[in-house]
This record gives C-alpha cells, sequence and structure tokens, in this order.
C-alpha cells in the first residue's frame, strides 16, 4: 500500500496554508466569493500549487473547525451572499444591512445575523421554484444518505433553542422515532438542505476555477466529531456510549511539556470493534464525502489510528487517561480499497510512539515535519538534513502553532543557539523568510507556509489556535489590501529560487 507524494501529480512544490474563514469580506467572515477567487489568482501568480485549509464543516461551540455538528456538512457562514444576489435571492439593500467589516471574526454577531438573510434567500428560492429543478432534486437524491438526518438535526436544535441533543424529549433522542416525526419539521429542513446544497454548489465552482489555474485544494478531516452532532445522533452505536447516549470515554491528549494537564478535548471515543466487524462503512462514508470536496485530505492526529488516548467521562483534566489500540493498517486498507486514487497526507505530530511509524510507514502517507520543533535535539527529524525520503510534507508553522516572527523572538538558550547555526541566514531577509527558505530549501516533496508567516504577522495579530486555550480562536481574518505586488513577487522569487515553483 502506497499513497507517496509522487502519486499526487506532481513534485517539489509548494503550498499555502488559508483557513476560508480569514479571507476578506464586507460580511463578517470568509466566503467562496471574490476574495477566494482573488485568492486562487494570488497563488497562481506566487507560482504556488497547493492550497490548505481548515476544515469547511459548520462551528458550533467554541467557534472550532474541529467540534462540528456534522462531519460531512459545510459551513452555512462560508455561503457569498453577493453570489446569492447575483441569483436574485437578495438584493444590494439587504446586502448592506449585513455588513460587518470587522478585523476579527465576531462568531456571536453571525449565529444571531446570518440565519436571518439566508432565511430570507431560500424563501426567494422557493418562490422561484428553484426547489423544482432537477440540480436540486438530484444533489438531494445524491446526498439523502446523510442529509435527511443532518437537516432533521438541525431543525431539531432550533425546535430545542440549540441545546445539546442528549437533552431532547427521548422521542427526538432516539434517530429512528424523530424520523417519524419530520413531517411537522419538513418546512424547517427544507432550509438546512438548501444551506447544503447551496454551499456545494458555490465551493464547487470555486474548485473548478482552481483547477484551472492549476491549483489543487488540501482539506483537512478531523480525527473526532463532536458529541453534540449528527453523527452521534443518527449513529449512536458507533461511539462509545451509555444507555443514556452519554460518553463513557472521551478524546484528549496526556499530559506533556506544554500542557502539565494534558489536552481535554471531550470526543466521544469510536466503537472501533463494531466499526472493524461492519467494514468500516462509517469512515467510508465519511472519506467519499470528504474527496468530493478536496483534492487532498489531511487527516488530523494520525496518531490516533495506531493508539489513542482515552480519559474517563467526567474527569476534569486528561491527567487520568490511559492508551488503547485502534484498528491502524486494517481501517486504511479498507479506504484503499474502495478510494484507490485518495491522495493523504498523515498528521503524524505529537507523542510519537513506534507503532505510529509503522503505520505511516505501512500506509506510504507523507507525515509532517514542523520545523519549529526541530532545534530542541542536535539531530531531531524534523531537520531538513535529517529528512532520508522526500515523501513529507514541511511546515515552518501551523495553525496550531506560534506565528514564526513570534517564535522567533521567543527562541532562547540552546534552541536559540542551534537555530542560528542550522538555519542559513540570506542577507538582507529576515529570519521569518529564512525559517520559510529552510522549509522550502528541504528535499520534501511539499512545502506548506501559513499566510500569516508570509506576512510576517506577530501571534497578537495572526495567531490561529493555542491549544487548550478555549477563548480567542479560530477568529484571524487576512487584510484586504495583503494582495501587493512586492509580497506577490517577493513569494514567487523564494519559491522559484527553491526550485518549488509551479509549472
Amino acid at each position: 500500500m502506497t499513497t507517496s507524494l509522487k502519486n499526487f501529480g506532481f513534485k517539489h512544490k509548494s503550498g499555502i496554508l488559508m483557513p476560508i474563514s480569514s479571507l476578506p469580506s464586507p460580511y463578517g467572515i470568509g466566503s467562496f466569493g471574490k476574495s477566494a477567487y482573488d485568492f486562487v489568482d494570488f497563488l497562481s501568480d506566487t507560482k504556488t500549487k497547493c492550497w490548505q485549509v481548515l476544515p469547511l464543516n459548520p462551528t458550533s461551540y467554541g467557534d472550532s473547525p474541529y467540534q462540528s455538528p456534522s462531519s460531512v456538512a459545510g459551513n452555512p457562514y462560508f455561503i457569498d451572499l453577493e453570489i446569492l444576489m447575483k441569483k436574485g435571492l437578495l438584493t444590494k439593500e439587504e446586502l448592506k444591512e449585513h455588513r460587518h467589516d470587522t478585523k476579527r471574526v465576531d462568531y456571536g454577531w453571525l449565529f444571531n445575523t446570518r440565519y436571518t438573510v439566508l432565511r430570507l434567500a431560500h424563501s426567494r428560492f422557493i418562490e422561484m421554484g428553484e426547489n423544482k429543478s432537477s440540480a436540486y432534486k438530484s444533489y438531494l437524491k445524491k446526498n439523502a444518505h446523510w442529509l435527511g438526518d443532518y437537516s432533521l438535526f438541525m431543525a431539531l436544535k432550533v425546535h430545542y433553542s440549540f441545546c445539546t441533543w442528549t437533552d431532547w424529549s427521548d422521542e427526538h433522542k432516539n434517530v429512528n422515532t424523530a424520523r417519524e416525526l419530520r413531517p411537522e419539521f419538513e418546512s424547517e429542513c427544507s432550509f438546512w438542505e438548501w444551506i447544503q446544497f447551496e454551499f456545494d454548489a458555490q465551493w464547487q465552482a470555486l474548485l473548478l476555477y482552481a483547477h484551472a489555474r492549476g491549483i489543487v485544494l488540501i482539506g483537512d478531516m478531523p480525527i473526532y466529531v463532536a458529541h453534540d452532532s449528527m453523527d452521534v445522533w443518527q449513529s449512536p452505536e458507533q461511539f462509545l456510549l451509555d444507555e443514556n447516549y452519554i460518553p463513557t470515554v472521551v478524546a484528549g491528549c496526556p499530559p506533556d511539556g506544554f500542557s502539565p494537564d494534558g489536552q481535554l478535548w471531550g470526543n466521544p471515543i469510536y466503537n472501533w470493534e463494531l466499526m472493524k466487524n461492519d467494514g468500516f462503512e462509517w469512515w467510508k462514508k465519511r472519506v467519499k464525502a470528504a474527496f468530493h470536496m478536496y483534492d487532498i485530505l489531511r487527516i488530523d492526529h494520525f496518531r490516533g489510528f495506531a493508539g489513542y488516548y482515552n480519559i474517563p467521562y467526567g474527569e476534569p483534566t486528561a491527567r487520568n487517561g490511559k492508551w488503547d489500540s485502534a484498528p491502524g493498517i486494517e481501517l486504511f486498507r479498507t479506504i484503499k480499497e474502495a478510494f484507490p486514487k485518495s491522495k493523504i497526507i498523515a498528521e503524524d505530530l505529537g507523542f510519537i510512539t513506534p507503532d505510529v511509524r509503522e503505520l505511516l510507514t505501512d500506509t506510504g502517507f507523507p507525515g509532517m515535519k514542523m520545523l519549529q520543533f526541530a532545534f530542541f535535539d542536535p539531530d531531531h527529524e524534523y531537520l531538513p538534513r535529517t529528512y532520508e525520503n522526500p515523501n513529507c510534507v514541511a511546515y515552518p508553522g501551523s495553525h496550531d502553532a506560534d506565528c514564526v516572527r513570534s517564535w522567533c523572538k521567543n527562541l532562547e538558550g540552546a534552541a536559540r543557539i542551534r537555530f542560528k547555526r542550522e538555519c542559513p541566514h540570506r542577507v538582507g531577509q529576515s529570519r521569518t523568510y529564512d525559517l520559510i527558505e529552510f522549509a522550502l530549501g528541504s528535499i520534501a516533496n511539499l512545502t506548506v507556509v501559513p499566510m500569516q508567516d508570509y506576512l510576517e504577522l506577530e501571534n497578537a495579530e495572526g495567531r490561529m489556535n493555542t491549544p487548550a486555550v478555549a477563548d480567542g480562536n479560530w477568529n484571524w481574518r487576512l487584510s484586504s489590501r495583503y494582495r501587493t505586488p512586492a509580497l506577490t513577487e517577493k513569494i514567487k522569487e523564494i519559491t522559484e529560487r527553491t526550485g518549488r515553483e509551479a509549472k
């Protein structure tokens, strides 16, 4: 089994990590509108091959794309309002009422206002008879295996004022009895189905445009799903829950030097034994949906497929957890058989044990090399001079790490000395760009640079997420003035100098 980067259709190329939510927009959050198309043009102008995004799923509590009410649905906030106007579903005056050009994403404002304007657009979609079109009917039929339950789940969330589904009445907590009562919520279900139809139409149009410019999209699939999700409500048997649908154990990470209490994520753990016995059908459906959206899939927390850390439900921290084994190669053989042309990157960071390394070797997936972690040991495996195989993806930083400029400023002691010795300095170039060039100059077949680092932002301006910190994350936004000739030429020059330009 092999899925090396050589099979991705390119080698020795570069990418930019840029979340959709962070794109410029006068409507409070990035979308699939003009700014997304402009960013594709920016990638093309800089000779960049790949655009990596964060998960496109809806967000809920904590605003994290890694805690979603659905593992397969799309985020309604990414639907572009100006595209809806061009379709005749909104007016210019109505768009003006929903302008909110803030420096940070204001998720509270979005939750309280965005569905109002989307409901207005949906009502006009119905009035125009578009719900009877062949395209709409085809979409509903093709996605019936998840869309019917998702729309019902969201309709019930509205009915219960968005409280957790385990607090619903018994008739609605049980998916089978809830389906029988669906006619009571048909109108509301129609709204949530249209949202997914519009999301998919806009995203697929953007994908086509990117492909026409030679750009491929790298998506991100979280390993776990939220407990308060359609996934758990629809298939509770696939998770380790008690008779009241409450998790018996939850996911997280053990204590380490960065987090003495560990990380308590709270996601339910999969019933791996049942999943194995039914041929991993749940996973095959999820992966199929992911490859409808992305060219390449980055699987988050890959080490959890070899062995996962679980904590008894109700524990205040992650200290009292334990490790258990996961299906590993059996799951990925099944996925490879079902999707022989699948292109997958493994996020193999964190507490890496021999079983994780063995799983990475057996799958052939390219793993990740995080350069911010490379300078704490004399011969660390993330140092470019130690790379023995180009089948990997190098990152100077990530959405969970410091912006490189802040990281450089905060580096101390032996690690700082090692950084100055290992990372070549180019005269007239900042240390931020030195680290970027160090990653781009490696033999890694792909190097991905967060957009914040190309802009040389510091943490206060550009950090996306701080793990184990609940508030203030996922709200970074890109300035509408980012696309200057100077920046375009700077990225293009460093890309060409390291031999990674897209032809």
